[in-house]
Order: structure tokens, then sequence, then C-alpha cells
């Protein structure tokens, strides 16, 4: 099965592309894998890639495509893959197309922004140890402070309410007419993220068996 997961940051893609990874024996590839991947190998296209990078520039998206083409067709995917973060707009979706990647199934993960925003600015991290907590959900039994070595919690910069919100803002525009692409084509199949992860998991499972 050849699979593009979409969702919000925040809607829970990698829990769940992990369970589908388990489940049907595919590799969950992530558009940063591959590249850290072919600058690792060496390939022209990786080294074409490391001298953007190097240099603080974006990776193009021509790069980026011919990068993941060759990691497609390598043995690791000749079962089927899941694509995480990529594509992430319409022109990198037919680029794909172009490069004949055949998609069976887009699988995106529908989450509220307000469920989002509670879910991704109530995350605390341990100044100490790393452990994570949720203000809601896995609260420390002391506030601010880690159960485990007694330090201070802190909100990830990237968990800030207002940078979640932009975070979404640039999903909603850049990513979601996606779905109306996909929709089109036949593939797209929509699942509600659910509070629980099990709950989720088992309608993803289900649409995908469907």
């Amino acid at each position: 099965m050849n699979l593009i997961l979409m969702g919000a940051p925040g809607a829970g893609k990698g829990t769940q592309s992990e369970k589908i990874s388990t489940k049907w024996n595919i590799p969950a590839v992530s558009t940063g894998d591959m590249l850290r991947a072919a600058i690792r190998e060496g390939s022209e296209l990786g080294q074409t890639a490391k001298g953007y990078m190097d240099a603080g520039q974006l990776v193009p998206d021509s790069v980026v495509i011919g990068i993941i083409k060759e990691y497609l067709a390598s043995d690791v995917c000749k079962n089927g893959f899941i694509l995480d973060g990529f594509p992430r707009s319409i022109p990198q979706a037919e680029a794909l197309e172009e490069m004949g990647v055949k998609i069976d199934k887009v699988l995106s993960i529908e989450v509220k922004d307000e469920t989002i925003i509670e879910r991704m600015s109530g995350r605390r991290v341990c100044s100490g140890c790393g452990a994570s907590y949720h203000v809601k959900y896995n609260p420390s039994e002391k506030e601010n402070v880690c159960d485990k070595c007694g330090k201070s919690l802190y909100i990830r910069d990237d968990d800030a309410a207002d940078t979640v919100k932009k975070r979404l803002d640039t999903y909603h525009s850049q990513t979601e007419p996606l779905k109306a692409f996909y929709e089109k084509k036949g593939v797209l199949v929509c699942v509600e993220g659910q509070e629980k992860v099990e709950d989720t998991t088992a309608l993803v499972f289900a649409a995908l068996e469907a």
C-alpha cells in the first residue's frame, strides 16, 4: 500500500504512522529522513541538497522530489510506504504524479484547531531529564515541577499557542487544498481524530481496510 498521511500539526500523524507501519509492515518515511539518507550516501541529489542546506537555503522541490523518487524505488519500499510530511502543496503533488509515483490512499486525520491548540500548548517538558507532561492529560503532581527529578517544566517554543496558530494557518492555506486534489482522484479518506489514541487507530485501520 502506497499511502500519504495528512493532518494538521499536532493531529497525531506520527503516532498513527507508527501503528500503520507495524500492522502492514511498510516503512514510514519522512522527507527529512530521506534527505539525510541521500546526503549520508553521497548520491548526486544528496550532494545537491547538502549544498542548499549548508548555505541555509530551502532545498528546491525538484531536488526533494528526485530524492523521494529514488528512495521510493529502493528495496526498502518494495511492499509500499507511508509518506509523512510530503507533499505539502499541490505543485509538489503534481510533481510526484509526473514522476510516476502511484498513491493508493491519502489518509487525512481531522482534528479541530481548538483541540490542537489545547493539546500542544498544554505540553510541558522537564528542563532536567526531558520528561513530558500535559497540563490536562498528564499533569505533574506539583505544578511546573518534574515528578522524576524535581527540575522545572517549560513550554517548548514550538508548543507556544501563538506558534501553534501560525503553523495551523500555514497548514490550512498551503497543505489543506491537497484534500480536494486527492478527493477528485478518488483516493482521499478522512478520519476524525479521537480523544484516545487507540480509538483513532481503530478508525484509521477500518478506513484503510475498506
